[in-house]
């Protein structure tokens, strides 16, 4: 039986670099544990080299360079067979401002925004959407670069944060509720998890420092309301054109339904990251979930399957 030769490529040069050096030693972790030949390589930048006769290489990069649809394209271009969305969808979702449009299009319902950028300096303009105001880079992953205004006085300074990252930004209207995320694995939702941030939103700080922030899975919604977010979720992950796995992040507002923020193609891979919580919930372990999406890149070109690997076939309806 064959024996996969896998390549997790990690690290990256995006600001997420750090949380990526984890996810991806998780995940080769997880898969040498399965039985597979697990080479784990460290971008620092685009010259990286690949190994040669390379089975399937798993993305475990976060933010531009991983995230945005490059290193997607470089791997199609050398024929190599990778995990996760392709390169114009992982474009999409990376660029929020294009996600919007693609949502407002397909008739998702998400929150009020302007686009802003270097050239076109209105101020008042953006607070005609009113107050609180989240500010956001629009190619950026988690929560780096963004702030929560809530005066006009102190949009300058938030746009001037976030021109950091990005010269195009998303300014979008501030939603008072519960932060929701649905993971997405191989067309079907996964359980809902509600987030609950200890401070103020989700930070990038939130979401790396153990005990800052509170995670309810599932989260305790009715069923109605849990049918209608993980509807909502695979059609966002659907209009972008993703494809194996994602994780849509929502708020629910306190006085109506659902909107979607955001879809992520290359969520968090630590075995505490909320895809692999949500996997959890369904009765799918880590090993078996890092498997999985091994797998789904092998059918999609033609390849054998996993035969060292274990999956375990669990119902995540």
């Amino acid at each position: 039986m064959k024996i996969l030769k896998i390549a997790v490529l990690m690290g990256g040069p995006s600001a997420e670099r750090e949380v990526s050096l984890r996810s991806g030693t998780a995940v080769a972790n997880a898969l040498a544990a399965g039985g597979a030949k697990v080479m784990p390589i460290d971008i620092k930048d685009s010259s990286f080299t690949m190994p040669t006769n390379v089975d399937v290489a798993f993305l475990a990069l976060h933010g531009t360079f991983g995230e945005d649809g490059t290193l997607q394209r470089m791997l199609e271009n050398g024929g190599v067979t990778y995990t996760g969305s392709g390169p114009d969808a992982s474009a999409r979702a990376f660029d929020k401002i294009a996600a919007k449009k693609a949502f407002l299009v397909a008739g998702i319902p998400t929150p009020r925004y302007e686009v802003f950028d270097r050239e076109h300096t209105d101020l008042p303009r953006l607070a005609q959407l009113g107050f609180p105001l989240v500010v956001k880079p629009s190619r950026q992953g988690s929560s780096v670069g963004i702030s929560i205004v809530q005066a006009e006085g102190d949009l300058e300074e938030a746009c001037r944060i976030a021109w950091h990252y990005d010269d195009h930004l998303l300014v979008e209207q501030f939603i008072a509720g519960r932060e929701l995320t649905v993971g997405i694995l191989d067309g079907r939702a996964l359980p809902v998890i509600e987030i609950r941030p200890k401070h103020d939103f989700f930070t990038y700080e939130a979401k790396y420092t153990k005990g800052q922030t509170d995670y309810l899975v599932p989260a305790p919604l009715d069923k109605n309301l849990e049918s209608q977010v993980k509807a909502l979720a695979l059609r966002a992950h659907d209009c972008l054109g993703c494809r194996d796995f994602s994780r849509v992040d929502f708020m629910l507002a306190e006085d109506g339904g659902p909107l979607v923020l955001e879809v992520n193609t290359i969520p968090g891979f630590t075995e505490t990251s909320l895809v692999p919580k949500a996997a959890h919930a369904a009765g799918i372990e880590f090993p078996d979930l890092c498997a999985r999406l091994v797998q789904l890149a092998m059918a999609r070109n033609g390849k054998h399957r996993a035969g060292a690997m274990k999956r375990e076939t669990v119902s995540i309806s």
